[in-house]
């Protein structure tokens, strides 16, 4: 069912299009951290290492084909709101032809590479050849991840963020057992691990086809919708490749301060990965309130109504607000016994630096919340270059923190590279952001010329 978010209280419609990607992203969690979880008690620690080891590069790749998913089901959202149901099913045939071609590009580009870069990143001896079998499962199947992202953005860029939620909890669920099927029975280590999840994501694109296919109607594509032309592709791309390689430039800041933490050894990994796996079940409401606003401006935009953007995002800032204090605050004080859930007996020195990584993090959570409503708000009125200025100064701070934090304070100078980057990204957009409402209001009081 599609929902149109450009008639009605915003916080009431921000509310309740964020709480189904909330509990969709928890799913997402859920499963990672039952990976985890498994990985951790049943492979070993080194194993756990192993995979929180490839998470800079799989936020590198991943967070590129995630980037430019979500610039096609902007446009899509905005052709919605715009009201033009023709141009919209026209962009949703033209994002699906940008999306398959970057996604069959980007596993040919990296897949054969990834012992190589592994080996580039100095990942420690003991645990490189468990990351190098998962990590090139994950990007020979970088078509899976397209389409999984791709059609969830469809479907909630016209105003419809349960849907997705019902095939990712099947998904998520579907991935759980696949991985105990893998690991306990099978006993396929980590290859198993990163099969198990495209199983489950390919599980969650064929429901998704089928409900497209029955239930929107709007969405069914005629011959002359996939007659695509150059002007379409140029539009999309302009977008949607921008806001890719933004996630991807946050991303090699990542991958330097992975380097640097590879060189502290396995167990200042194993703490990393054990707490950066709580730390993003933390901060899912944030990210969930910001996808909403990517969509709520979007079709806002697209039907001309720029106050009631600003509207939504001051009200989106203070419920956010709310849930920064009360994740901060469990953070703070339980994150030694978060951390233990994924580690075996006798891991205190992993558990202790696990806390502390928490503790920094959690204190500043709401720079994390307002930055993050800021760069979607602006993405999704189709502005991509102040969020990809913002993507360099995340980058440039993570490698302030990697440079010349690192080496005096050790895994607290990593741990400071996340709240360093969030503000160094919130800066760019806390400047353009009432700037570029305010011009936007200007032209919007000016009347069309006849």
């Amino acid at each position: 069912m599609t929902h149109n978010l450009t008639v009605g209280n915003p916080a009431k419609l921000i509310f309740k299009f964020a709480i189904p990607l909330l509990i969709g992203n928890l799913f997402q969690q859920l499963y990672v951290m039952v990976d985890a979880f498994m990985v951790g008690r049943i492979i070993g620690v080194n194993a756990l290492a192993s995979v929180g080891s490839i998470g800079s590069i799989n936020f590198l790749i991943l967070g590129f084909i995630l980037g430019v998913c979500n610039g096609l089901g902007i446009l899509i959202a905005q052709k919605y709101g715009a009201g033009d149901m023709v141009a919209m099913r026209r962009s949703v045939a033209t994002g699906a032809v940008v999306g398959v071609t970057v996604a069959i590009m980007l596993s040919l580009v990296s897949a054969p590479f990834s012992r190589s870069i592994l080996e580039l990143m100095q990942t420690p001896r003991e645990i490189i050849d468990g990351a190098n079998d998962y990590l090139m499962v994950l990007l020979w199947g970088l078509m899976i991840s397209m389409l999984f992202n791709l059609l969830g953005n469809i479907i909630r860029a016209l105003g419809d963020s349960k849907t997705p939620l019902y095939f990712l909890a099947i998904s998520s669920v579907l991935n759980i057992i696949t991985n105990y099927i893998f690991i306990v029975i099978i006993g396929t280590g980590l290859a198993g691990v990163a099969l198990g999840t495209l199983i489950s994501q390919f599980a969650s694109v064929v429901m998704c086809l089928i409900y497209i296919h029955k239930k929107l109607p709007i969405l069914r594509l005629n011959r002359e919708d996939w007659q695509v032309v150059w002007s379409d592709i140029k539009e999309h791309i302009k977008v949607a490749i921008p806001m890719g390689f933004q996630l991807s430039v946050i991303a090699i800041g990542a991958i330097i301060v992975q380097f640097v933490l590879n060189g502290l050894g396995s167990v200042a990994v194993a703490a990393n990965t054990a707490a950066g796996r709580i730390d993003q079940l933390a901060v899912m409401p944030i990210i969930s309130f910001g996808a909403t606003m990517s969509t709520y401006s979007a079709q806002n935009y697209g039907a001309g109504k720029i106050d009631r953007i600003k509207k939504g995002v001051f009200q989106c800032c203070i419920i956010t607000l709310l849930f920064c204090i009360v994740m901060g605050v469990i953070i703070f004080f339980s994150g030694y016994y978060l951390s233990g859930l994924f580690l075996g007996e006798g891991e205190y020195e992993v558990q202790r630096l696990s806390q502390v990584f928490l503790r920094i993090n959690g204190v500043m959570y709401y720079s994390l919340a307002v930055m993050i409503i800021f760069r979607f708000t602006l993405q999704g009125m189709g502005h991509s270059f102040i969020p990809m200025i913002s993507g360099f100064g995340e980058l440039v701070m993570r490698i302030f923190a990697a440079a010349l934090l690192v080496g005096p304070l050790g895994f607290v100078g990593v741990c400071l590279s996340n709240p360093l980057a969030w503000l160094g990204a919130l800066i760019p957009l806390a400047i353009a952001y009432p700037l570029t409402m305010r011009r936007l209001s200007k032209d919007a009081r000016v009347p069309v010329q006849q």
